[in-house]
């Protein structure tokens, strides 16, 4: 059972036209048969191990949807999550350092739903104070010595995280002074420059005896230290995902060869085990793994990602570095709008208006006419399917009891709501198909 805030948080999201946060199962369709495969990842990522997982789908076909839905599943476990969108001018592959610091900025756990850095490192610390207690040499109100104990069990932790990156130990400490000696700007800009930001103060980065910026190289040996510090305040590991990789397809020729670079360093230091407790998701549409503007321009990468897809997909091994997901048919964008439909009607104070006047039947109509739309091609039609169900015919029964879509509603597509990849399946129509709603 859904609680009525993640109901509501569901078709808010539907109703924009984005992808829930959270609670994706309740909806989820053709999934079923990546679970067990996954679910077996994640408890390997748990117990100290590292996964690197390519995800592969046309536009429309569910490549978010799927990643978010992983995230969710992760979170249940205790991971922390961050889901990082692959941008040419916000985020570019190639320069890890930036990838880092996005990767912190979505940092996100079951209770804290981004920017979660803070809560993390200060976990961190009160479970260092925790394990002093639980030692029972130290009386608690002798605040000195448990200071003093904390500190000198600090620095055995940060044994493993120096060994792999010096100043992430470093900042910690700093950190960890800065908020003892109660002076929150300079905790502040500490936690700002160990977690990738630029253009932090000199002040802050002179008390915690650090230099410079996080580069390339460096923020492989942070992310190592932000793994260890999540393993030790409780996380049993960090789900990251980069989402939409293929848009390095459209950089030039030499800053691509970077990114793909940077992605085959990153698939390798994954499998040599470098980063315990990482599991590390990428999602791009075939033609980044199959073409010649993507993986193939680098030959060990294409080598590592290689999977035969010739055969029936039903016969696809949900265990391989490369999984591809299932396209949607009209079947299952039937489906997944009963299971929006339901979930809208338990929070609806017109239930049975809602499930008369929007049954089966009619949202296979109203599929069916957002398909046409878009050129018959069902892939690209689940995100403005959902949108108008949502915004445009349940909100419309919920708030109107006369209202029938079957008579009210006429199905429109304007320009300025559609993606490219939406508006190019139009333009692609033969003619417009008209349905009578």
């Amino acid at each position: 059972m859904i609680s009525p805030q993640r109901r509501e948080e569901i078709i808010d999201a539907l109703r924009r036209g984005t992808v829930p946060k959270s609670s994706l199962d309740a909806f989820a369709v053709g999934l079923e048969r990546f679970e067990t495969a996954l679910d077996e990842e994640l408890q390997k990522v748990a117990t100290g191990g590292s996964v690197f997982k390519a995800v592969r789908g046309d536009y429309g076909c569910g490549k978010t949807f799927f990643a978010r839905w992983l995230v969710d599943r992760a979170k249940k476990l205790g991971f922390a999550t961050s889901e990082v969108q692959v941008s040419e001018t916000e985020t570019p592959l190639h320069r890890l350092e930036t990838v880092y610091r996005r990767l912190n900025e979505r940092l996100a756990t079951a209770d804290t739903a981004q920017g979660a850095l803070r809560n993390i490192v200060d976990g961190w610390f009160y479970t260092l104070e925790e394990d002093v207690l639980a030692e029972g040499l130290i009386d608690p109100s002798d605040e000195g010595k448990l200071v003093a104990r904390a500190e000198e069990l600090m620095e055995q932790r940060l044994t493993k995280v120096s060994e792999a990156a010096p100043m992430f130990s470093a900042a910690l400490r700093g950190y960890r002074h800065a908020q003892r000696n109660s002076e929150p700007a300079t905790a502040d800009g500490i936690l700002a420059w160990l977690s990738g930001q630029p253009n932090v103060s000199a002040n802050a980065k002179r008390f915690a005896g650090v230099k410079g910026d996080i580069d390339h190289f460096g923020a492989l040996g942070f992310l190592q230290g932000l793994l260890t510090v999540l393993r030790d305040s409780g996380h049993p590991g960090l789900l990251v995902v980069l989402d939409e990789v293929e848009t390095i397809q459209r950089v030039r020729s030499d800053v691509r060869d970077k990114s793909l670079n940077a992605l085959r360093q990153l698939i390798d230091e994954v499998d040599s085990g470098r980063f315990p407790g990482l599991y590390l998701l990428i999602t791009g549409t075939p033609a980044f793994f199959d073409g010649h503007q993507g993986i193939g321009r680098l030959e060990p990468l294409a080598q590592r990602l290689h999977v035969d897809f010739t055969t029936d997909a039903k016969y696809d091994n949900p265990r391989a570095i490369q999984i591809r997901l299932p396209a949607f048919d009209l079947s299952r964008l039937c489906l997944v709008g009963s299971r929006v439909r339901d979930i809208y009607q338990q929070h609806s104070q017109a239930r049975s208006q809602i499930g008369i006047l929007c049954d089966d039947q009619y949202i296979r109509v109203l599929a069916e006419a957002v398909t046409g739309k878009l050129g018959g091609k069902i892939g690209v039609a689940p995100r403005l399917f959902l949108k108008k169900l949502v915004a445009e015919v349940l909100d419309r029964i919920d708030q109107h009891p006369d209202f029938d879509p079957r008579q009210h509603y006429q199905l429109t597509l304007a320009n300025h709501e559609m993606n490219r990849v939406e508006r190019e399946a139009q333009a692609n129509s033969v003619d417009d198909i008209e349905l009578d709603l």
